[in-house]
């Protein structure tokens, strides 16, 4: 049976990708950025078709600020009823292609305890650390187990070069730790303290099994998360209509940062 990079290679030939983005739900208009695109749907090279709103479902091949990149406009999730070795069958493909570095992006809903200093919609987080709430890892089930070091799944040096990217283009970025859960039910209030109990800044359902993928292949891991929403102390209501909206208003900023943080790969 022929891989998915096999597929993709059948249509780029000798293109060799610098970096996969994934761009998360109502984050997909950075992929507009890319240059001389070749436009691959998912289900043409081997990929499950997503079923979610704001995940157009292809693949762009082409060069970002002048990088050559794999931009991945939309994702499937868990929540979709997929197995977790398609969720991150991307990331695989991008490996086997060449790239070195996944940057990855999602819209999440932060978590905030009623402090001044609170997320707001809109904002910007670089995922630091995260939790692995999902149920589970990609690496269960391979040939021979995979025992991966997730000290450093988020890079260091790729984060000092993100808060670059983002002074540079004069974009706040907080930074934290994002926790992933199955979903696709939202969180309920007891679920939320229990996960700022634990340490979580943000909370969403994708990216976690992705980045576990990427550093078993070798890469290079930056992650972000707009937060489309905020979850604070008594609950707050949210809906997938929110997560959209707000994230298409205020993933301008977030692409000009991915756009200042390409070029410093």
């Amino acid at each position: 049976m022929r891989t998915v990079a096999q597929h993709i290679a059948d249509r780029l030939g000798q293109f060799t990708p610098k970096a996969l983005l994934t761009l998360g739900s109502g984050l997909g208009a950075l992929a507009n950025d890319v240059e001389d695109a070749t436009v691959l749907p998912f289900g043409e090279v081997g990929l499950p078709d997503t079923t979610v709103p704001g995940h157009e479902g292809r693949l762009l091949a082409g060069h970002l600020e002048g990088v050559p990149v794999l931009c991945q406009q939309g994702r499937v999730h868990l929540y979709e009823g997929r197995d977790v070795s398609e969720t991150v069958a991307c990331v695989r493909a991008a490996a086997e292609l060449g790239a070195e570095v996944f940057i990855a992006t999602n819209a999440a809903g932060g978590i905030g305890d009623g402090a001044p200093e609170d997320p707001t919609p809109g904002d910007l987080m670089l995922i630091a650390d995260h939790l692995n709430f999902t149920g589970e890892n990609p690496l269960i089930g391979l040939p021979t187990p995979h025992f991966v070091d997730l000290k450093d799944a988020y890079d260091p040096q790729l984060r000092a070069v993100a808060r670059e990217a983002a002074q540079a283009t004069g974009h706040p970025l907080r930074e934290g730790v994002y926790a992933a859960l199955r979903g696709p039910s939202f969180e309920t209030p007891a679920e939320i303290t229990w996960l700022r109990t634990v340490g979580a800044n943000a909370v969403g359902m994708s990216t976690v099994p992705e980045v576990i993928a990427a550093r078993d292949a070798g890469l290079r891991v930056a992650a972000f998360s707009l937060l489309t929403n905020v979850h604070l102390p008594g609950g707050s209501t949210t809906d997938h209509e929110e997560v959209i909206d707000v994230g298409s208003k205020a993933g301008p900023r977030l692409a000009a940062v991915l756009r200042a943080l390409v070029p410093r790969l």
